[in-house]
């Protein structure tokens, strides 16, 4: 099958996307779908040839790999089914923070999945993303969520929620938010659980501190982290993704941990096209329809399989057992939003420089 239709040099509309998740046939797509001011020199050899395979680059967060590589054969099956065309995907899984400079420094990613809207925004201000992204999928381009979970070591009684993690004996393990997306959350959700009660930001800041004084080690990100915590047997309290958690379970780790349900913070992780990518690699229409498909109950069944929040109501309901409610769950928008908290906090200099640089001297 030839695809006949070019592709749009700007960000597609959503009936665009509707068009190739019903299935038309491509034919069919360049009529109802296509900008009347697109020209056959838009087109890419790699669109025009569906003998021939596309390649698209999934960029993501570490912690993200165990539901996309389920997710990711059920999308290549239905473009199949769709559009007689193989779809082979490459994938990169590693800290957001980093993941996002590779990103801005020419790693050819066609879709980002990372830890955080702050993240997708500094490849906006790159150049690379067009304003407006959030409004382009359901939800605020939010795919799934999680909250913040206290992993604890055996034996480890004396930790039942945010404020035992200053006790005697105590050592945390959480990953650098120099590098790490998820580190980040847990930095906002220490931030938070103060100030959504009702503390002060001195307070917040000084609770922040004597968190961090337990900290011996700040691994790359959240699997690092991990690695770090359950391999290397460092700590005996670690800060993670509630996922993460769930997903450990599941393959035998019986660590006990505690999801803190009076106040904690709803992470959230978006995806986005990237694209100058897509538009240089010929390959937005099947990188929207994939973003497209991660909202759908069969991805977001995959997504609630391996502990992700869903953001789809059906299965949202259908999981609803697995996951604790949260009496006062904040957002990162409550905190001020991230291009906010990105110069507050992470900036250099900024709240975690400061923190760090008071733990040293004392030392």
């Amino acid at each position: 099958m030839r695809i006949s239709s070019p592709l749009p040099p700007k960000r597609s509309s959503a009936k665009f996307i509707g068009c190739v998740l019903t299935g038309l046939v491509i034919n069919a797509m360049a009529v109802s779908c296509s900008s009347p001011n697109n020209t056959a020199s838009n087109s890419s050899p790699q669109a025009q040839q569906s003998d021939k395979p596309i390649k698209v680059t999934l960029v993501s967060y570490a912690v993200t790999k165990t539901a996309y590589e389920n997710i990711i054969p059920k999308f290549a099956a239905q473009w199949k089914a769709q559009t007689g065309q193989t779809v082979e995907f490459e994938q990169s899984y590693g800290g957001s923070g980093s993941q996002t400079r590779a990103v801005i420094d020419g790693l050819n990613a066609d879709v980002v999945a990372l830890a955080l809207a702050g993240d997708t925004e500094k490849i906006e201000q790159a150049g690379l993303i067009q304003p407006g992204w959030e409004q382009e999928l359901p939800n605020e381009s939010i795919v799934h969520k999680s909250v913040a979970a206290l992993v604890l070591r055996e034996g480890t009684t004396n930790v039942q929620g945010w404020s035992d993690l200053t006790g005697d004996g105590v050592q945390v393990v959480t990953a650098n938010p120099k590098t790490s997306g998820g580190a980040k959350w847990n930095i906002m959700a220490l931030w938070g659980v103060i100030t959504q009660a009702g503390g002060t930001e001195q307070e917040a800041q000084s609770f922040l501190e004597a968190v961090f004084r337990q900290v011996p080690v700040l691994p790359k990100d959240a699997r690092e982290a991990s690695d770090v915590f359950f391999k290397q047997g460092q700590g005996n309290v670690l800060i993670n993704y509630e996922n993460e958690v769930i997903l450990a379970r599941q393959k035998g780790d019986k660590q006990p941990y505690v999801v803190p349900t009076d106040y904690n913070i709803s992470i959230d992780n978006p995806v986005a096209v990237v694209d100058a990518n897509v538009d240089k690699n010929g390959t937005r229409q099947v990188a929207q329809a994939f973003t497209q498909f991660l909202f759908t109950p069969e991805a977001q069944r995959e997504f609630a399989k391996v502990g992700f929040r869903p953001v789809e109501p059906t299965i949202q309901v259908e999981f609803a057992s697995q996951f604790p409610k949260v009496e006062k769950l904040f957002t990162v928008k409550d905190l001020g939003g991230w291009e906010a908290v990105d110069t507050k906090f992470f900036a250099d200099g900024a709240i975690f420089d400061q923190i760090q640089a008071k733990i040293a001297q004392s030392k």
